[in-house]
């Protein structure tokens, strides 16, 4: 990557420079990373939040800047697959090209003992190091003390003191980055030899005045009741019921201005779009199906908001170090539950983030499991379903009971998620080794606000590309399946149905639809569980995206009542077989709904990720087969019960 061109009479300039990031996890790499590109990563204090090399670009004055975020690691003895990926990246026999000009180690100013032995394995590289210090504004407010001029000679190297949201350590980065061959290195490599190398680094330490920080007070008081082997797991539970709570309460009001509004655009389309499809097209395929997803920002906004807070507060970090304990019980670690959270996401990255642990069987267990626990694609499911089954006005004791259900069904799919895991960790083939679980345990923070803000707007963002993207393109196949083949005037008469009347050619065009015939043709599957072909159709759609069973119930419901799709839902009945006449999304039906959306494999991205990440299809066809089953099975149990309870 690197280039330069001649200035007559002057030395070679450089054009362009790639430089890595290593840190240890909650070194602030993927701050500064943020920084330098203008880019906005995700940042977390656990390990497994960046696991791969995450790449971007940064023009400073005519210098073009390639910038690596690699994944957090407290030293480059590999024992995972994201650490390995650092590794690959320092050697240049593994890809020269990619291969960086300079390293930016990052050093954690409050534990810099253990931080300096990732640095001295970071200049056996034999690349330019610059160290960029961190967190040394909390370093003194907790009463210890460092002298960066002394650390800088005792190293023999560059030391730059970046704060956040202080951008003079950025900008003194910026201006050495045009100056990569004069960084200084030190006169001797730091010993290899473990007892040599902790004598250096307690040399270093010396020479730099170096007074360790105090320990936080705050931190301490809190965690001695957050990390109590009992009242730390229920106030855990206690955060996460309220979570739940929050998304029902907090959005119903927005989810209804929203509603209204697309209300509003029906009704402006019926009175001044010709009839025909164009017509059709707007007011059932875009307000009806688009809209009847993006009613539901809302909700998404604040699930990434609570999670952006708690995890910049300090808290996930303790979640993981509580469910350490309990998932042990299930033959996994505290890594594990890493990547099972960020499943909650999505479970793509969750995916992802088994790369995170050192045993391939506890990979495999984790990954088989992790779309099992309840995605954000499933959150606008939950919520249309669970509104229907559930009154909004329905308390349990002083609690709402739609955001008590919806609770459940996240408990549900977390537990399941163990319990698959621990099942495919016994069968699994016995690989790797059990190594302890390592995780720093940062002091509680006040959250920035920037970077809450942002991580709650690329959510949303990601939200509305998926339904401008993936969910319009489902849409629109939907509507050509939903109306083709169209019927001429004859053959309306012929079957009773006035052709002036909208809604009643709309109804007879649905139901002798291409869609309906593919329902039809799966239902001796789903009949079992009074799904009917509307449905039927509405499950096959969300193999796409989860969100595209909502735009397909909302096209279902507008073609025959563009004002108000979801009261059309509420009152279809079904028109044919043993059930013909009641209502079609009863109790049991909704029940079984739910319980098959907990448990089935509905997305096609996760199943390709699986691929990539297992290397073959094997898994990923084990997968979705078995959750297939366990849902069709979980969902007519459910049924069968919700009846019985009448």
């Amino acid at each position: 990557m690197s280039g330069h061109h001649d200035h007559a009479g002057g030395a070679p300039a450089l054009t362009g420079l790639r430089l890595a990031l290593i840190g240890s996890p909650n070194a602030g790499k993927t701050t500064l990373f943020n920084a330098l590109t203008g880019m906005r990563g995700k940042t977390g204090n656990y390990p497994g939040v960046t696991v791969a090399r995450y790449e971007g670009r940064a023009r400073i004055d005519d210098l073009d800047v390639v910038i690596e975020d690699l994944p957090g690691t407290y030293s480059l003895d590999p024992i995972s697959l994201d650490e390995q990926v650092v590794i690959d990246t320092l050697d240049i026999a593994t890809d020269p090209a990619s291969t960086p000009d300079g390293l930016l180690v990052l050093l954690d100013a409050t534990t810099l003992r253990r931080s300096l032995g990732l640095l001295a394995q970071a200049l056996l590289s034999d690349l330019p190091v610059c160290v960029v210090l961190t967190f040394a504004d909390e370093l003194t407010a907790r009463g210890g003390h460092l002298d960066q001029e002394a650390l800088a000679r005792a190293l023999g190297l560059q030391v730059v003191v970046v704060t956040a949201g202080d951008p003079a350590g950025v900008s003194q980065l910026q201006a050495l980055a045009h100056h990569i061959r004069h960084w200084p290195r030190p006169a001797l490599a730091p010993p290899t030899d473990p007892a040599e190398a902790a004598a250096w680094a307690g040399s270093v330490l010396g020479a730099a005045a170096y007074v360790p920080a105090g320990a936080d007070d705050r931190t301490r008081r809190l965690d001695a009741v957050l990390l109590h082997p009992v009242a730390g797991g229920a106030i855990f539970l206690a955060v996460m019921f309220a979570f739940f709570q929050v998304i029902f309460t907090l959005a119903a009001p927005l989810q209804g201005l929203i509603e209204r509004g697309f209300g509003w655009l029906g009704d402006l389309a019926a009175h001044h779009l010709p009839g025909g499809w164009l017509g059709d097209f707007v007011g059932t395929a875009l307000i009806g199906g688009v809209g009847g997803v993006i009613v539901f920002l809302p909700q998404i906004a604040l699930l990434f908001l609570m999670i952006s807070l708690l995890e910049g507060v300090g808290y996930m970090s303790r979640a993981a170090f509580i469910m350490d304990r309990f998932m042990s019980r299930f033959g996994l670690e505290g890594r594990a539950f890493v990547s099972l959270l960020s499943s909650v996401a999505c479970a793509i990255p969750g995916i992802m983030a088994t790369r995170t642990l050192p045993s391939a069987r506890d990979r495999l267990a984790t990954m088989m499991a992790a779309p099992l626990m309840t995605c954000s694609a499933r959150l606008p499911v939950f919520v249309l379903l669970v509104s229907m089954f559930v009154p909004a006005s329905a308390r349990v004791g002083p609690f709402g009971a739609q955001g008590s259900v919806l609770f459940g069904l996240y408990l549900l799919g977390a537990v399941s998620a163990l319990l698959t895991a621990a099942l495919f960790k016994k069968v699994g083939r016995r690989t790797g080794q059990a190594l302890p679980f390592y995780m720093e345990l940062p002091p509680y923070r006040v959250p920035r606000l920037r970077g809450v803000v942002f991580a709650v707007w690329d959510a949303c963002k990601s939200f509305l590309r998926k339904v401008t993207h993936i969910i319009l393109a489902a849409t629109i196949v939907l509507f050509l399946l939903l109306n083709l083949p169209v019927r001429g005037s004859a053959e309306l008469q012929q079957a009773g149905v006035d052709p002036g009347d909208d809604r009643a050619v709309a109804a007879y065009a649905i139901d002798h639809s291409l869609a309906a015939d593919v329902g039809r043709a799966v239902s001796p599957v789903f009949a079992p569980l009074g799904f009917d072909w509307r449905i039927n159709v509405g499950v096959l759609s969300s193999l796409a995206a989860r969100e595209v069973f909502v735009a397909t119930m909302g096209q279902v419901g507008a073609a025959t009542n563009p004002e108000s799709p979801r009261t059309e839902l509420s009152r279809m009945r079904v028109e044919e077989g043993s059930r013909a006449g009641q209502l079609l999304f009863t109790r049991e039906t909704i029940a079984a709904l739910l319980i098959f959306f907990v448990y089935a494999l509905q997305c096609i991205s996760t199943i390709g990720v699986l691929r990539r990440e297992s290397g073959s299809w094997r898994w990923p066809l084990i997968g979705f087969g078995y959750m297939f089953t366990l849902a069709w099975l979980m969902a007519f149990l459910a049924r069968t019960v919700v009846g019985a309870l009448g």
